[in-house]
């Protein structure tokens, strides 16, 4: 059976928005990186791999789109 929480429910915890704030935004930029980089590796094998450029040719493009995808973002 549910017994009463021993707790005070009628006080909160304060929270800590300065650090959840930091934590969201590391968050937030952790997804845009690893969405670039997914999307970066996925255009060199392309490249690489279907469109004849070889494994140099993949490398290159690669590196030049995670170059762009800095300054853009």
């Amino acid at each position: 059976m549910a017994e009463l929480p021993n707790y005070d429910t009628t006080n909160p915890a304060d929270m800590d928005y300065p650090e959840h704030e930091r934590t969201y935004a590391l968050f937030l930029s952790m997804f845009k990186w690893g969405t670039i980089g997914t999307v970066a590796i996925l255009v060199g094998m392309t490249v690489g791999l279907m469109m004849g450029g070889g494994f140099l040719g993949g490398i290159l493009s690669f590196v030049v789109l995670l170059a762009i995808a800095y300054f853009v973002a």
